[in-house]
């Protein structure tokens, strides 16, 4: 049977947590595992606050778990060893990790919208400082604009700055964020 598109193949890696791998700018990008003697690099998105304190918390040495997916090659050269994109961090030194997110939601009136790093909106922020993230295609179709009330349903987690929560919208008011959303 043909995989379908939603079928995403998650790999489980334990290993020793070796160190952190940085971005450019400084951030963290990801990290560096020993597995049974062989490297495995994980990265994360350059956004994902929540995977970055996770991954800053890690110490040489520590016995983790970590799911990820086999990432695409790239088009820079082959890589020296095995590299995932970064699912989530199942444990480390046996015991559970915190999670990177959790099923919340966030209520609020619209105070502003909020644009991608190309300048199109993409999710708006509320009154309460919370973040509302529809993606352009779901702001367009909820037509949310300032001075609406709203209560989005989704994958919540704190903002970076501490001042309220990110969600990642599955709903809004009620109504899917968009077509492949709900």
């Amino acid at each position: 049977m043909p995989a379908q598109p939603h079928d995403i193949d998650v790999w489980s890696v334990e290993g020793q947590f070796q160190h952190l791998i940085y971005s450019p700018k400084g951030t963290i990008e990801g990290v560096l595992i020993d597995s049974e003697g062989a490297p495995a690099q994980f990265v994360c998105d350059a956004h994902d606050s929540a995977a970055h304190a996770a991954l800053a918390g890690l110490k040489p040495g520590q016995a983790v778990v970590i799911e990820g997916t086999v990432a695409e090659p790239s088009p820079k050269g082959e890589a020296e060893h095995e590299v995932y994109q970064l699912e989530r961090v199942v444990s480390v030194d046996g015991k559970p990790a915190a999670p990177h997110h959790h099923p919340g939601h966030v209520a609020g009136t619209v105070a502003r919208l909020n644009y991608a790093r190309h300048g199109e909106p993409n999710g708006v922020v509320l009154d309460t400082g919370d973040f509302i993230h529809t993606k352009p295609d779901g702001l367009k179709h909820l037509g949310l604009k300032v001075g609406d009330k709203v209560k989005a349903e989704g994958d919540v987690r704190p903002l970076a700055n501490g001042g309220g929560q990110v969600v990642q919208a599955r709903t809004v008011n009620g109504k899917p964020v968009g077509p492949g959303h709900g």
